[in-house]
């Protein structure tokens, strides 16, 4: 009798951390329902949309690979410095400053879990995209 609970509760566990799996995939693709398929330096990327305000502040915070997308493209009306963290960013990313289409800086964004504190980095020059790919 003792070993079909925990059979039962093994199972029932697995079934929870298979909802809450789906759960959060589902909650992410809803608040980010557009993609876009990116090409960079020679490989074609499947980018999540972030063309509004309340995107670009979530961005990939919270994201745990593996994951249906490779990154994020960012979406500015302007031309401005940007700034981005790692706050709350479970995944390492490569970050590329775009201005319009054309790449003008790249750099390495680790995640917080690796720097143990806010890391900021910023484009050189003023952009209006910005395009976060997590590194494998």
């Amino acid at each position: 009798m003792k070993e079909i609970i925990i059979l039962f509760l093994f199972i029932l566990l697995i079934v929870f951390l298979f909802w809450a799996t789906i759960s959060y995939k589902n909650s992410v693709e809803k608040i980010f329902s557009k993609m876009i398929i990116k090409n960079l330096e020679g490989k074609n990327y499947k980018l999540l949309i972030a063309d509004n305000q309340k995107e670009w502040e979530r961005g990939l915070m919270f994201v745990r690979c593996p994951c249906d997308f490779d990154g994020m493209i960012f979406i500015f009306p302007d031309k401005e410095i940007r700034y981005f963290w790692n706050k709350n960013t479970f995944v390492d990313l490569i970050v590329y400053w775009l201005d319009d289409d054309k790449i003008i800086g790249k750099e390495y964004l680790p995640s917080i879990e690796k720097t143990k504190e806010i890391k900021i980095i910023n484009s050189r020059l003023p952009v209006n995209k910005v395009i976060e790919i997590i590194k494998q």
